[in-house]
């Protein structure tokens, strides 16, 4: 059995039915397997899920009772032969059938005859599968084109014209360069771009924030520097809003909703470990995320403990030069990194979101000083939780002015979408 293909459906099956992260379900499954094509694995996990709607949409087609009755370990290969035949050139047709049928030999007892069935009827009828008719559903066309779920596509038409949702829905299933956060108190850039291009990483420079480097190659976090806490992955249109709170040394931060810890850490290093940094979350567990990842780093100006950002802790009033709110929300702007994003329904806890962004949002601008700043970001593109919660929350707080606004895009500016909004009070 072929090592990457084994690795690559273990990952996609961990992601169906136990609802894991994919970044977390294939590192998992990297390191348990030992795949001897990290690179193949990674586009094969990434290409099925990225393109989920569509290939079941073909199997549906191909299917003759239809995709509804097919069990989760059959549809898992089917979805990874159909990508395979569809995507993958370098794959020749008999390697993604044959490798689908030993698939299905080892994790679908009995129906490898099915699978092999499917896969041949796909070849064969390829050029004549056609999508939904635009003209009748242009949801539900474009929902499949780009494989997102429909409410998604019919928030974004609701905000944004037909042309800029298309480029957005195809710009979310692009692959990402990964992006590196040089830590300034153990690192000078021109070091770090030199040495990883020593072993053979190609390199180049952010456009947004100074110290980020984008980073081709495999590898990369076992490397001595990364181990030695010279850089740290962090996505720019994240570092970007450590970038235009613009902590000072000496100042007192507070990051509300603070964990995994990115913009805290970044913080850190350009405050070059003088002031105070409050790393709060609710989740006592991810703080320990926080503190290992300080220690790596050099940094000994984080202060970590458990809170409800929703909460206004008394102790903290009015203490802070900035304050950080990175609000829980959607994520409907980082599906190029987690694509099973797309799929989620929308939820009733998803409609409540405003109301928890905005409360959490209040809560926080209690800790801000008289001249101090406040900076709300997100990681998503929706404006009921961007604008709406920033324009109400203003609305309701005349001592603060709005100073910077910005939404990134990712078809657009080439990073993950971001909101950020930067407010000072009076």
């Amino acid at each position: 059995m072929d090592i990457n293909r084994k690795t690559a459906y273990n990952t996609l099956m961990d992601v169906e039915s136990k609802k894991s992260f994919s970044n977390i379900a294939l590192n998992h499954q990297i390191i348990c397997n030992r795949p001897d094509s990290k690179g193949f694995v990674r586009e094969l996990v990434y290409g099925v899920l990225e393109n989920k709607l569509l290939l079941d949409y073909y199997i549906d087609k191909l299917v003759p009772s239809g995709i509804s009755k097919v069990k989760a370990s059959d549809l898992t290969i089917l979805r990874m032969g159909i990508y395979q035949l569809a995507f993958m050139n370098s794959v020749p047709e008999y390697a993604a059938v044959n490798e689908s049928v030993v698939l299905a030999k080892r994790y679908a007892k009995g129906r490898a005859g099915f699978i092999n069935g499917v896969l041949r009827s796909y070849i064969r009828d390829k050029y004549s599968l056609r999508l939904p008719d635009r003209s009748e559903d242009e949801v539900n066309y474009l929902s499949v084109k780009y494989s997102y779920a429909p409410w998604i596509v019919e928030l974004w038409l609701d905000q944004y014209s037909v042309d800029f949702v298309e480029e957005l829905l195809a710009a979310g299933n692009e692959t990402p360069e990964t992006a590196i956060r040089v830590n300034w108190l153990k690192a000078l850039k021109k070091d770090i771009i030199e040495k990883l291009r020593d072993r053979n990483f190609t390199v180049r420079e952010g456009e947004l924030c100074e110290n980020t480097l984008y980073v081709k190659g495999e590898d990369l976090l076992d490397t001595i520097m990364y181990r030695d806490g010279m850089f740290s992955v962090q996505e720019e249109s994240s570092l970007y809003a450590t970038v235009l709170l613009d902590p000072k040394k000496g100042d007192t931060v507070i990051d509300t909703c603070a964990a995994p810890g990115g913009k805290a850490l970044a913080m850190a290093e350009r405050m070059n470990n003088e002031g105070i940094i409050y790393a709060t979350d609710v989740y006592k567990r991810k703080l320990d995320i926080i503190n290992r990842e300080a220690e790596r780093l050099g940094i000994k100006n984080i202060k970590t403990y458990s809170w409800d950002a929703t909460r206004v802790d008394s102790e903290m009033v009015g203490k802070a030069d900035k304050v950080l709110v990175d609000a829980p929300c959607s994520g409907l702007g980082v599906v190029r990194r987690k694509p099973e994003i797309k799929y989620r329904s929308k939820s009733a806890d998803m409609d409540h979101l405003p109301t928890k962004q905005l409360a959490i949002l209040s809560a926080a601008s209690k800790y801000v000083k008289v001249g101090g700043t406040l900076l709300y970001c997100t990681c998503t593109i929706n404006k009921d939780e961007n604008e709406k919660v920033v324009n109400t929350f203003l609305r309701h707080n005349k001592n603060f002015k709005r100073e910077e606004k910005i939404q990134m895009f990712p078809n657009v500016n080439g990073t993950d979408g971001f909101f950020i909004c930067k407010m000072k009070r009076d």
